[in-house]
C-alpha cells in the first residue's frame, strides 16, 4: 500500500482525544514509515509540536486534502513493534485507560533524546614510525606536545580525543595539526551511556545446586526448552537461593539465543542484583530504572531493541524491554505493591508479564518468600506451577527470632524506643564487632508536633496531614506536597510555648542511637539520603565496606540486601502498618517484619532477630516470628473469604478529587446513584462515597467510592460506565476521576 497516509494517535491523554487522526506523509519519508513508527506531527489551531504514533495507513481520505496537515520527522531510534502494539491494546482494555497512556508506558526514553557522540584518535603509523618520529623530535621545544601525543599513541593507538588530550596535556590545536599531517585520524564513535562500570566488577560461576533448587531448576529449565507458557511461583526461605535459580535458569535462555527480564520492586535493590548479574552475565546486562538519566534510559532502550543486551533488570517498567525473543520473565519479591503503577494506565507488571510471557511462549517466575495471598491461592488452586525452597542455600545457623511485649516494657517503667532486650542486644553485637539493621517504616524524627495544654496538632496548609519534625534543618515538612515550614515554638491556636514533637521516625532513632551508643557509627537509609543517581548504592556499598555498625532505615533495608556480617536486626515498631485503613494490611506486615528479619544471619554467624510489638499474639507478628507463611496464608484466607475481598472478589476504586469540596461530596453522590440504576450492575456491591484516607492534598479534596464485583468483566464494564457519567457532569470544579481496578493500596 502507498504510504500517502498516515493513521495516528496522538500522545495527549485526554478520553476525548481518544481517536485516529490523520496526517499527511512526506515523500521523504514514506520509505521508512511503519505501523509502530513514533513521529513529530502539528496538532491543533496553533500547531503545537507533539508525539504521535502510527497505526495505520490509507490512500484516501474523506475530507478535504488542502486541510491535511503533514507528519514533520519520525524518531528513527524508536518505534514499537507489532507485539507491543498490541500489549497496549491489552492495557487500554484491561485497565480501562486511554491508547495514549498505554503507549506512552512502553517508552521508557523520551525518543527526541540523540545518541552521544564522541571524537577518537587513531594513529595512521605503524608502531616503528611511531618511535622514529619520537626520537627525531624530542628535544626540540617547539614539538614537546606534539611527543606528548605521540607517546600516548604509542601505548593507545586507539584512544578517545579527551583521553589524549588529557594524558598527552595538548590542545585540540595541536590534534588538528597532526591530522592535517596524516599522521593520526579523528573518528566519531557513538558512546554508550551505561549505568554502571564494568571493570569494577569481577567475575563470578554457577554455584551447585542443592536438591531442592535442583528440582525446581529442572522444571524451570524444562518449560524454557519446551516453550511452555506457565507461571511459577517459587516460594523460597530468605536465604533459600531464589536468585541463583533465577541465572542458572538465565543461562539456559542465553545459550538458546533469547533474552530474560528480571524485575525488581524498587531502585533500592538495582545495585545488588546488578552486581550479581553483571559478575555472572557480563556486558548482556542492562538496567532500566527512573534514576538513570534520560541518555542513560534511552540507550538501554536502543541496545535491548538491537539485540546487544540480553538481560534487562529494574522495577516494573523493565516489563516493556524490546526485546525480540524473550524466554523468561521474573518478578522477584513479587507480592511488592510497587509492582502496581499509580499512574495510568494503572497496571499490573505481574500480568503484563503474563500476557508478554503467552505471546513470547514461555515461563513467568514469581519468587517471594512472602508470596501475595492470591498468588499463593492461585498455586495451590494450580492455575500457577508452585515450587518450594524450604531449607537455606548455605549450611547456616538457624535464625533465632523474638517477640518482645512493649505493653510490659511500660509496665516495667521503660519508656525508651528501645526494649531492655534489644539495648542488651545491640551493645553485645556492637562488642563482637558485629553489625546491625534497625527497621523503623517512617523516616522523619517524629510523626506529629502537638501542644500539651490544648492538643492542637499542626497540618499541612495544602493537605489533610500532620506535619513531621526534621531535626536535621529544624523543620516541619509534609510528605505529601513537600510544603516546609520552620520548626514552631508558640502553638497557633492557644499561644502556649508547650509545643513538642512526637512520634517516632528514623532520624529520631539515629539521634537516640548516637546518643546512648556513642562509639557506634550509625547510618540512615530512607528517602531523605538516598536521592540522586547513586543515593542507594552509595549508602549500601559504606554499610558492606562495614563503614557502619549500624544501619537505621524504612523498607528500603527490609529485602534482597545480603550482609554477612549482620546478625542482629532490631523491628522497632512492627505494629505501625497493621492499623492502617487498608485490608491488606496484616498482609504488609507479616510481609516487611519476616523480609526485615531474613537479613540477619545470612553469613557464617548465627542471626539474631527482635521484634518490638503491642499485639505480639496478633496471628501476622506470630506467623513472621516464627518464618511461618503457611500459618500466616491459614489465618488470612479466612479473613478474605469472610470479608469478600481477594482473591474471592475483584475491586475497584474509584478516587474523585476536586478543588470544590461541596461541590465534590454531591458529585460522588449523584454518580453513586447513577451506578446504582446501571443495568449491569446488579453482580457489584457499590461501598461509599467516602472522604479518602488522604482526604486533602495539595489544596484538593478526595472521596473515594469502592466497587466489588465477582467477575473482573463486570468492573471494567462499570469503569466504562463510570467514564461516560465522568463526560457528562459540568467538570469547572473537578479536577480529575482515578479509577484502578484491583488497587494494591487504600485510597
Amino acid at each position: 500500500m502507498t504510504q500517502k497516509y498516515a493513521q495516528i494517535i496522538i500522545s495527549i491523554s485526554v478520553k476525548s482525544l481518544e481517536r485516529i487522526f490523520t496526517y499527511g506523509v512526506p515523500e521523504v519519508l514514506r520509505p521508512n514509515l511503519r505501523i509502530g513508527s513514533v513521529v513529530e506531527i502539528p496538532f491543533g489551531a496553533g500547531n503545537r509540536i507533539i508525539r504521535g504514533y502510527i497505526l495505520g495507513f490509507c490512500e484516501e481520505i474523506d475530507f478535504d486534502p488542502e486541510k491535511v496537515k503533514y507528519i514533520i520527522k519520525e524518531y528513527e531510534e524508536v518505534g514499537i513493534e507489532s507485539e507491543l502494539l498490541d500489549l497496549a491494546v491489552f492495557m487500554k482494555n484491561r485497565y480501562v485507560s486511554t491508547m495514549q497512556a498505554a503507549l506512552g508506558a512502553l517508552l521508557p526514553s523520551r525518543p527526541n533524546v540523540r545518541k552521544k557522540e564522541e571524537k577518537w584518535v587513531r594513529s595512521l603509523i605503524d608502531q616503528d614510525q611511531l618511535m622514529d618520529m619520537i626520537r627525531t623530535l624530542k628535544g626540540k621545544k617547539t614539538y614537546e606536545p606534539r611527543v606528548r601525543a605521540l607517546e600516548v599513541l604509542l601505548v593507545k593507538p586507539h584512544v578517545s580525543l579527551k583521553e589524549i588530550m588529557e594524558e598527552a596535556d595538548v590542545t585540540r590545536g595541536i590534534i588538528t595539526t597532526m591530522v592535517k599531517h596524516r599522521i593520526l585520524e579523528l573518528e566519531e564513535n557513538i558512546r554508550i551511556r551505561m549505568p554502571y562500570d564494568l571493570e569494577a566488577y569481577e567475575t563470578s560461576i554457577n554455584l551447585s545446586p542443592n536438591k531442592e533448587q535442583d528440582k525446581a531448576l529442572t522444571s524451570i529449565i524444562n518449560s524454557i526448552q519446551e516453550k511452555e507458557n506457565k507461571v511459577y511461583l517459587l516460594h523460597g526461605i530468605t536465604g533459600s537461593g531464589k536468585t541463583e535459580v533465577y541465572m542458572q535458569a538465565i543461562e539456559q535462555v542465553l545459550a538458546m539465543g533469547q533474552s530474560a527480564i528480571v524485575m525488581i520492586p524498587e531502585i533500592a535493590l538495582t545495585p545488588l542484583m546488578v552486581k550479581r548479574f553483571v559478575e555472572r552475565f557480563g556486558e548482556v546486562v542492562g538496567v532500566m530504572h527512573s534514576r538513570l538519566s534520560e541518555g542513560e534510559r534511552f540507550d538501554q532502550w536502543r541496545l535491548a531493541k538491537e539485540g546487544r543486551l540480553k538481560i534487562m533488570i529494574g522495577p516494573r517498567s523493565a516489563i516493556f524491554a524490546p526485546f525480540e525473543k524473550i524466554g523468561l520473565i521474573i518478578l522477584d519479591e513479587e507480592h511488592e505493591t510497587s509492582y502496581k503503577s499509580e499512574m495510568p494506565p494503572k497496571y499490573h507488571a505481574r500480568e503484563v508479564a503474563i500476557y508478554r510471557a503467552r505471546y513470547h511462549m514461555c515461563p513467568v517466575i514469581l519468587g517471594s518468600a512472602t508470596p501475595l495471598v492470591e498468588s499463593y491461592y492461585k498455586a495451590i488452586t494450580e492455575k500457577y506451577t508452585l515450587v518450594e525452597l524450604e531449607q537455606k542455600a548455605e549450611a547456616l545457623s538457624p535464625l533465632r527470632v523474638e517477640t518482645v511485649d512493649m505493653r510490659k516494657e511500660l509496665e516495667e517503667g521503660n519508656t525508651s524506643i528501645l526494649s531492655c532486650d534489644l539495648y542488651k542486644a545491640i551493645k553485645s553485637t556492637l562488642e563482637k564487632k558485629e553489625q546491625i539493621i534497625l527497621f523503623l517504616n517512617r523516616r522523619g524524627h517524629s510523626n506529629f508536633v502537638s501542644c500539651r495544654l490544648c492538643g492542637y496538632v499542626l497540618k499541612c496548609n495544602h493537605c489533610d496531614v500532620a506535619y513531621n519534625y526534621h531535626k536535621y534543618n529544624h523543620r516541619l515538612q509534609c510528605h505529601y506536597c513537600n510544603e516546609s515550614i520552620p520548626m514552631v515554638q508558640i502553638c497557633p491556636s492557644c499561644g502556649s510555648k508547650h509545643v513538642k514533637a512526637f512520634g517516632i521516625g528514623t532520624q529520631k532513632v539515629e539521634a537516640y542511637i548516637k546518643e546512648i551508643f556513642p562509639k557506634a557509627k550509625a547510618l540512615r537509609m530512607d528517602y531523605d539520603t538516598t536521592t540522586g543517581k547513586d543515593g542507594h548504592k552509595r549508602v549500601l556499598d559504606a554499610f558492606e565496606a562495614k563503614e557502619a555498625d549500624i544501619l537505621i532505615g524504612t523498607q528500603m533495608v527490609a529485602k534482597g540486601h545480603h550482609f554477612k556480617n549482620v546478625t542482629l536486626v532490631g523491628v522497632m515498631a512492627a505494629d505501625m502498618s497493621l492499623y492502617v485503613n487498608d485490608f491488606r494490611a496484616s498482609e504488609k506486615t507479616f510481609q516487611l517484619v519476616t523480609q526485615v528479619t531474613g537479613r540477619s544471619g545470612r553469613g557464617d554467624k548465627a542471626g539474631r532477630a527482635i521484634i518490638q510489638t503491642y499485639t505480639p499474639d496478633h496471628y501476622s507478628i506470630v506467623s513472621a516470628k516464627n518464618q511461618d507463611y503457611k500459618h500466616f496464608y491459614s489465618n488470612e484466607i479466612q479473613y478474605r473469604k469472610l470479608m469478600g475481598y481477594a482473591p474471592f472478589k475483584e475491586m475497584m476504586s474509584v478516587l474523585i478529587i476536586s478543588t470544590d469540596e461541596k461541590y465534590l461530596i454531591q458529585l460522588c453522590h449523584r454518580i453513586k446513584e447513577r451506578l446504582s440504576s446501571y443495568e449491569d450492575n446488579k453482580a457489584v456491591e457499590i461501598l461509599g462515597p467516602s472522604p479518602a484516607t488522604l482526604s486533602k492534598i495539595r489544596n484538593n479534596f478526595r472521596w473515594v467510592i469502592y466497587i466489588k464485583a465477582d467477575s473482573y468483566k463486570a468492573l471494567t464494564a462499570l469503569a466504562n460506565h463510570l467514564y461516560n457519567i465522568n463526560e457528562q457532569e459540568d467538570h469547572k470544579h473537578i479536577s480529575h476521576m482515578q479509577i484502578d481496578l484491583n488497587p494494591m493500596m487504600s485510597y
